[in-house]
């Protein structure tokens, strides 16, 4: 009797240990984790690596045919960083796809090299729009570094009221009547099949 209530005293002390060093490793993680989003070096990576994973889930969803609205082809100027100008007006009869972006933006990061492998097999089918307030110079080393070579638009006016932005990354696609049929906040998988599949629909009619 007293080796078995040894035994369970034991037992007791030793549960008791490893639930004490388990508590100790989540508080450990938990401190690791919020002190690796305090520092600026490791906070946007570790947001870009979520983000990047979310983008998998957020997809890409084309709005049904009575819910769409229609774009206002205004006198929208914009130019490029490689001092391209450009004007929506003349963008009617296309199809357009309009990407809100800024370089300091975590979403927008995540979702760049998935824009950016679209951007290679469609740019000569579909006007693509990078529209961003960042400054060229800022853009200039974002692409260099990273190895994107899509052109970026700063807009030089007001846009039309239906791509007004409030929250970024917002990517819009409109069709070659005007409407707009896809309109997604948030960082999502553009080089997916279903995206690929959407943009050569489009593309025919």
């Amino acid at each position: 009797m007293k080796f078995l209530k040894g035994f369970l005293i034991a037992s007791t002390i030793t549960k008791n240990k490893i639930i004490v060093s388990r508590k100790n490793v989540k508080n450990i993680l938990f401190i690791l984790v919020i002190t690796l989003f305090i520092i600026p070096q490791t906070r946007t990576p570790i947001q870009v690596f979520i983000h990047k994973g979310l983008s998998y889930i957020n997809q890409s969803s084309v709005i049904d045919e009575k819910d769409r609205t229609s774009i206002t082809y205004s006198n929208w100027q914009l130019i490029s960083d490689n001092d391209t100008s450009i004007n929506l007006m003349d963008m009617q009869d296309k199809v357009v796809f309009i990407n809100f972006w800024a370089t300091w933006c975590p979403p927008c990061i995540a979702e760049m090299p998935n824009l950016q492998e679209l951007y290679g097999d469609y740019k000569d089918k579909v006007v693509f729009l990078f529209v961003t307030s960042d400054d060229f110079e800022t853009v200039n080393k974002f692409k260099t570094k990273r190895g994107f070579n899509f052109e970026v638009f700063q807009p030089l006016n007001e846009s039309p009221k239906e791509l007004n932005t409030r929250s970024i990354p917002r990517t819009v696609i409109i069709n070659k009547k005007g409407d707009i049929v896809v309109d997604e906040t948030g960082a999502v998988d553009w080089n997916s099949e279903k995206v690929r599949n959407q943009l050569n629909l489009l593309l025919l009619e």
